[in-house]
């Protein structure tokens, strides 16, 4: 699985993670963002491209600014990229290109 490579290359803490898959849609997304504020593990799910700007922006104004954020791209193929840093950063970073493209891993630390 995509996230196991992901969280053992994010330098993030491994001893406990949760992985949450894809985060709702609809139902539940808000409720479900604002519950991470409390979690003690390393947040491990998986995004969108074409959803991947409102996602980050979302968790940037829930959770607080102290968040370690990995994003992952394109595992195990040729344009592998981590992204490490603040919301605000990896944020420019995205926006700053033509298109979002790929299979995309999320992890956090709070």
């Amino acid at each position: 699985e995509a996230f196991l490579t992901a969280l053992t290359a994010s330098g993030l803490p491994m001893d406990r993670f949760v992985y949450l898959g894809f985060l709702p849609l609809k139902k539940c997304r808000k409720t479900l963002i604002n519950a991470l504020k409390d979690e003690k593990r390393t947040i491990i799910f998986y995004e969108s491209p074409h959803r991947i700007l409102r996602t980050l922006e979302e968790l940037s104004q829930t959770l607080p600014e102290k968040t370690q954020l990995v994003l992952a791209r394109e595992l195990t193929k040729i344009h592998e990229e981590f992204l490490r840093g603040s919301f605000d950063s990896v944020l420019k970073e995205l926006r700053s290109r033509p298109s979002i493209k790929g299979e995309i891993v999320i992890l956090l630390h709070v």
